[in-house]
């Protein structure tokens, strides 16, 4: 199976709809001026006729702008503790359908602007969210197909590179402002064991949610992470699998939700945040990771370590050339990884993706930045740590040619025998090219095919190795 905008559930197009519309704007006033119910009944009429004509993007933007603003209106009535009418989530799943077809129509076009695509991509989501929302504010369990768009949109924002692309967009309760804060504020709101919250509490929490949103990341999927976060099959009908459910889905379409940013950035002071907020969050914040909240037990620990941050000064430190180090503190660890706490000027240096030495007391170690959050303490680090010694090792394209640093990750297994891991600059050498490779303790060179990376971040590639 592969994910493509065409996908994304539409209704069908009947011809024969779109000249009862032409006076739009009037049936929309003439609406207003009903009771409310009647109201929302006539409006959602309009446009599920809509949404089945044809039209062109200019003429179905503009109609589905109009509708957003019928749709602030109606939803006022619902801001509070009062629960919808099913007319109401059916007006938010309408809302929905339009900007996905409005959607399919902007990527059928000549070349998109980054801008446009993003606020069509957020607008569906949010219309998304908001079914999404009310279904769990109804105690209703949402429909399949909300999930399987909604992980559809977040692929496409991924893929077309707007995930971050800041969108206006007014809405109550208060959403994320990008496609990325969004589509995570729906992630968090499903996980918070949403059936049950108190009345009023769904809307309440989605809006804590919203300057919160953003700081979890998706990280892609890797077989050999042990780390907590729930895991997202993008190509699945449900928000994150199971805690005891095994990945089968295609390994292009796992993601592992990465809450560790969020989970510090939960005990910061937050003026804007009511105590009812605060104490919500606290109360949910439980569920994110499944009953069994670590698959590792967390020690706090603290002490003292030195840091040496980037492939080349690691490949230097492993030969005893002493580069440049950074000190941190420890502030909690597992078998896993760590928790560390360092100056917030390193934040340049030590981007998610960044290859790390922990110098301690111990042996060395190497380790992954899986997660950074920055406060008035510092910067905060969360490292998954990579099991198996690390050796400096040298990489030519030919026997004579330039040398280039790299670090080969041994470890041993059953049976006396080593799992090899070569980790390179990304982008440096390509997969099928036949490299010379020597060890600092050896002279001769031996020959190693390039198989295809294991593990990849936007700085460092890992490529295992088989050596005799």
């Amino acid at each position: 199976m592969t994910l493509d905008a065409l996908r994304l559930e539409v209704p069908d197009i009947r011809e024969e709809l779109a000249d009862s519309l032409s006076d739009l704007h009037q049936q929309l006033a003439s609406a207003r001026a009903l009771p409310h119910e009647h109201g929302l009944q006539q409006a959602l009429s309009l446009l599920f006729r809509l949404n089945r004509c044809a039209m062109t993007l200019l003429e179905r933007q503009r109609a589905l702008q109009s509708f957003a603003e019928e749709y602030r209106h109606y939803a006022a009535g619902y801001n509070g503790h009062h629960a919808p009418p099913t007319l109401f989530v059916r007006l938010c799943g309408e809302m929905a359908a339009g900007f996905k077809r409005l959607l399919l129509q902007i990527l059928q076009g000549r070349q998109p602007s980054r801008p446009h695509l993003a606020w069509c991509l957020y607008m569906a989501q949010h219309f998304l969210a908001q079914t999404l929302l009310r279904h769990y504010q109804l105690y209703h369990e949402p429909p399949a197909s909300l999930w399987r768009d909604s992980h559809l949109l977040y692929w496409i924002g991924e893929r077309q590179e707007c995930l971050d692309e800041p969108v206006a967009a007014a809405f109550q309760p208060q959403s994320a402002n990008t496609l990325r804060g969004l589509y995570q504020q729906q992630l968090l709101l499903a996980l918070s064991n949403p059936f049950h919250l108190a009345e009023g509490e769904a809307p309440l929490l989605f809006g804590a949610l919203a300057p919160l949103a953003a700081l979890p990341r998706l990280q892609p999927w890797d077989d050999e992470d042990e780390s907590e976060g729930p895991t997202v099959d993008l190509s699945d009908a449900q928000p994150c699998l199971a805690l005891e459910q095994a990945p089968d889905g295609e390994v292009a379409y796992l993601r592992r939700f990465e809450l560790g940013a969020l989970l510090i950035a939960l005990h910061e002071p937050a003026p804007l945040q009511s105590g009812r907020e605060r104490q919500l969050l606290e109360r949910v914040r439980q569920h994110w990771l499944g009953r069994q909240q670590r698959r590792h037990v967390r020690t706090d620990h603290s002490s003292e370590c030195a840091l040496v941050i980037g492939l080349p000064a690691i490949h230097a430190q492993l030969l005893e050339q002493r580069p440049t180090q950074c000190t941190a503190q420890v502030l909690d660890v597992s078998p896993g990884g760590a928790r560390l706490l360092c100056n917030a000027d390193l934040g340049a240096q030590l981007p998610v993706g960044q290859l790390l030495l922990l110098l301690g007391n111990t042996t060395p170690v190497l380790a992954l930045i899986r997660w950074r959050h920055r406060n008035d303490e510092g910067l905060h680090l969360g490292l998954r740590y990579l099991k198996g010694l690390p050796r400096p090792v040298w990489l030519r394209r030919a026997p004579n040619s330039q040398t280039h640093a790299g670090v080969l990750q041994s470890t041993p297994v059953q049976g006396n025998a080593w799992h090899h891991g070569l980790w390179l600059p990304h982008g440096q050498f390509v997969e099928g090219e036949n490299l010379w490779l020597q060890l600092a303790s050896l002279h001769n060179q031996a020959v190693v095919p390039l198989a295809a990376a294991n593990l990849v971040t936007p700085l460092v590639s890992r490529y295992p190795l088989k050596l005799a």
